[in-house]
């Protein structure tokens, strides 16, 4: 039997956070990782379809650079080269973290393990016959694709005609067109890309809306884009199923069948728990994920869940700041995880980046709110670099108090800006007191302070 002072499964970003932190502060630790290091984020994910879809804004850039006075005569398009560069940025990030992991020397085995109880050292788990021991436990098994059950989705995934996010970023060349089953944030990430590209793209969505619950003006106005460059969009639809070459749907009490060369399912993702032994333990799940509390403790003592798998955010650098909370508790350091001011970004063309409450869940909780929306043309670091006005900032305020609770854009640069406003959500100060933050000129972000000067 190995003996360790912490056991993580999963090497995903929360997985490889907390054993990277653990290690930094002097515990001896395993993390198992079945696949590569990084995770779905990494590998599948995150890294990928920003390879991807940087790509595609290059050659929109070449495409329709006229205005700007760059004209490129006979612009094309090499998606294997994409495919391969992704590999490249991919291996070379994976190799990034099994560097961190030996630096804080973490010891690292690529198979599966599973939990097999407790014991006199804490909780046991076995890889590939190995036994594996360790007064502390973090769970951080990720999530997989949700698979609905629609006649022929199984075999269209057999087949290859139907893909999860895995295998598309590997295909190695265009579909003419590309059904999209599903417009959440990969969905339409996805759809993004391969619109862009040339690709005949149609998203079927089973709300009436797409990005789930993003903001419904920035839901309405990224669609309206999409659908002037091409791409259609059915809302309201149940797909009923998945033949050779087609999917058919239900809209408006009617049935409909698209013609598709590939098919992209992006029905959601699901907390992957399946035979980690859980049950040796007695961790409770709810609805499939794992409960954790503020300090990101499981109902058994001594283990913690991180990530994906306790399906509060599922989000990686969500991730990242649960490993830490996590291991801040173990080494006995005050701490506690606080989701009021995550930030989630959508990384289309144009960028979607919102943090907080929006109009319609501050509402729904009762609150009293206000709204402030200015277009980011108000920037003048936008109106130079972007050849185009659809942009905007919206503020969610507290009526009474002028507390910032919500922050949502639609437009160029702000995944890169948006961290700002989750700050200042954590404050919790009204606008009167953010008012006072200089903002370098000229900027985008610059935006925000305007939209603070409106409230």
């Amino acid at each position: 039997m190995q003996k360790y002072d912490l056991m993580v499964i999963g090497g995903g970003p929360g997985g490889y956070d907390a054993a990277e932190r653990a290690g930094e502060q002097g515990l001896k630790v395993v993390l198992f990782e079945k696949r590569a290091l990084g995770g779905v984020c990494l590998n599948e994910g995150c890294i990928p379809t920003k390879t991807f879809l940087n790509s595609a804004k290059f050659y929109s850039h070449a495409l329709h650079g006229e205005n700007f006075g760059v004209i490129a005569k006979e612009v094309t398009f090499d998606h294997a080269k994409v495919v391969k560069r992704k590999k490249k940025v991919v291996r070379t990030l994976v190799a990034g973290v099994g560097m961190k992991m030996k630096q804080n020397n973490v010891t690292v085995i690529p198979k599966f393990a599973r939990i097999t109880g407790k014991a006199d050292d804490g909780f046991t788990a076995e890889a590939d016959g190995e036994v594996f021991a360790a007064p502390k436990l973090i769970i951080a098994t990720g999530s997989e694709p949700v698979v609905p059950p629609i006649p022929g989705l199984k075999e269209g995934l057999e087949s290859g005609f139907v893909m999860t996010s895995r295998e598309i970023l590997d295909l190695e060349k265009l579909p003419g067109s590309l059904v999209v089953i599903g417009g959440g944030v990969i969905g339409l990430e996805m759809a993004c890309y391969f619109a862009t590209v040339g690709v005949r793209v149609t998203v079927i969505e089973m709300l009436d809306r797409i990005a789930g619950n993003t903001d419904i003006d920035i839901s309405n106005t990224l669609m309206k884009i999409y659908m002037g460059q091409g791409m259609e969009f059915y809302l309201s639809s149940k797909v009923t199923s998945v033949g050779s070459g087609s999917v058919t749907f239900e809209k408006d009490g009617s049935t409909r069948t698209v013609q598709a060369d590939a098919v992209l399912l992006s029905a959601g993702r699901r907390p992957s728990t399946g035979g980690i032994g859980l049950e040796t333990i007695g961790v409770y799940t709810e609805r499939g994920a794992i409960v954790t509390d503020e300090f990101m403790r499981t109902n058994v003592a001594g283990v913690y869940a991180v990530g994906d798998v306790n399906g509060k955010s599922m989000l990686a650098h969500t991730a990242y700041r649960e490993a830490d909370v996590a291991v801040n508790h173990i080494a006995g350091k005050k701490d506690r995880m606080r989701y009021n001011a995550v930030p989630s970004v959508i990384y289309t063309n144009p960028e979607v980046a919102v943090v907080g409450e929006t109009e319609e869940s501050a509402k729904a909780k009762g609150l009293d709110v206000r709204t402030v929306r200015l277009p980011l043309t108000y920037s003048g670091r936008y109106v130079a670099e972007v050849d185009r006005g659809e942009g905007f900032c919206k503020l969610v305020l507290d009526k009474g108090t002028n507390r910032l609770l919500g922050v949502h854009m639609i437009g160029s640069y702000v995944s890169e800006i948006i961290y700002g406003a989750a700050l200042m959500l954590e404050t919790e100060l009204p606008a009167e007191q953010l008012k006072k933050v200089i903002f370098p000129h000229p900027t985008v972000s610059e935006i925000i302070r305007e939209a603070l000067f409106h409230a």
